[in-house]
Order: structure tokens, then C-alpha cells, then sequence
């Protein structure tokens, strides 16, 4: 039986499209995991803190410097001064004083960066529940350990 020349080129694109799957999937394998799951708990941890202690450096750093903070129903803020700025909009103008994450689970897409996924609550003054909803961050490996990168996250409260 004679394959088509056409065959031939169709199954060794098939075949190296597997082969380069393998080997991304082989690299992600080999990220550290436990380590950056570890990272993540103690900044996430420390990330409302900031908003009890009316401490905005505490809340910068757990952001890259190249971040995007992607909230809802507002442009994006981007760059070094991104966090700072989101900070004082969150305390000053949404009365955030403290919060808790729920992670639900953290993979990793490369060797320096993770996605986690999960649920947020935020809180007054009053130590009462203000809103709540759900969260995307995609955190980078950094000199400086790992950061927040890119965070989108929304309300599940409907919008009033």
C-alpha cells in the first residue's frame, strides 16, 4: 500500500505536536509546587494586614512591580504604583479593613508562574462583611519570591 506523500507530513506533525506537549507538560512537572503553594499561603495570610494596620507597604508587597490589577467594573491599574493606588481606593473609599482568601487550588502553567483560583471576603470596620466574591491571580516568581501578577477577580453580589 502507498501513503500519500501529504500523510506522511500530516502524521509527523501530529507526532511532534505530542512530543513538545510531553515536554512542556515535563517542565511544569518539575516546578517546585509545594514551594510556591507555601509563598502563596503566607502572603495571602499577611495580604489583609495590611488593610488592619492602615499599612499600604505591606499590601504593595505582595505584588509584582509589573502587576495588573484587574478589578471589577473598573479599568485595570497597572505598573509599580498599582498596588499603592489600589490600596488606598480599597481603604479609604470601600472602607476595607480586613479580609480572608479561600484558596481552592493553585497549578502551575510554567517554572515561574502559578495560577490560583478561589473565594474572597472583605470586611468593615465593624468587622461586618461588606462583599465577597471570587478571584484569578496568576502569581510570577520573582528575585524577591513569589508575587502577584495579574489579579482579576469580581463580586458575587449583584451590582447595585
Amino acid at each position: 500500500m502507498k501513503t500519500s506523500k501529504s500523510w506522511r507530513v500530516y502524521c509527523l506533525v501530529v507526532l511532534s505536536t505530542l512530543c513538545a506537549g510531553n515536554t512542556f507538560a515535563q517542565s511544569i512537572s518539575k516546578l517546585d509546587l509545594d514551594e510556591a503553594k507555601k509563598e502563596i499561603a503566607i502572603s495571602n495570610e499577611i495580604y489583609f494586614q495590611s488593610f488592619a494596620k492602615n499599612d499600604a507597604s505591606i499590601f504593595t508587597n505582595r505584588y509584582a512591580d509589573d502587576c495588573w490589577i484587574m478589578p471589577p467594573n473598573a479599568p485595570a491599574v497597572c505598573g509599580s504604583d498599582a498596588a499603592k493606588d489600589f490600596f488606598e481606593k480599597s481603604y479609604h473609599q470601600f472602607g476595607v479593613r480586613n479580609g480572608k482568601f479561600i484558596t481552592v487550588d493553585i497549578y502551575g502553567i510554567s517554572e515561574d508562574i502559578v495560577a490560583e483560583i478561589g473565594f474572597w471576603k472583605v470586611f468593615n470596620a465593624n468587622q461586618v462583611e461588606s462583599d465577597d466574591g471570587k478571584f484569578l491571580v496568576l502569581w510570577k516568581k520573582t528575585p524577591k519570591g513569589w508575587k502577584m501578577w495579574r489579579d482579576s477577580f469580581n463580586s458575587s453580589r449583584p451590582k447595585n
